[in-house]
């Protein structure tokens, strides 16, 4: 399985951040073909340290990165990528990798 890691920096209002990424990008995502699930993380995402900067963290896996490959090239995964721009003014780090189970 193949998973592509979207981190989100903390936003200057997270209320909008949230309002967007809920009722408009998630939608948008969950329409990319080939995605076969899609994660986010849950209350504050830290480090063995302290805070981390990022406020949220999406994992959405998909068969192969052939399949990545495949759906940011569709319309679909086109137009999620594109709303991305619409809510954050600092671009997400992004990490896409094969997984195995050991």
């Amino acid at each position: 399985m193949a998973r592509l890691v979207v981190m989100y920096k903390t936003p200057k209002d997270a209320d909008a951040f949230d309002r967007h990424y809920f009722d408009v990008h998630v939608p948008l995502a969950k329409k990319i073909p080939g995605l076969r699930k899609y994660e986010i993380s849950q209350g504050p995402v830290v480090t063995p340290t302290g805070p981390s900067g990022f406020y949220l963290i999406a994992t959405l896996y998909f068969d192969d990165m052939a399949a990545i490959q495949g759906a940011f090239a569709s319309p679909e995964g086109q137009a999620a990528a594109a709303d991305v721009q619409t809510f954050t003014t600092d671009p997400p780090r992004m990490l896409l990798f094969d997984s195995r189970e050991v």
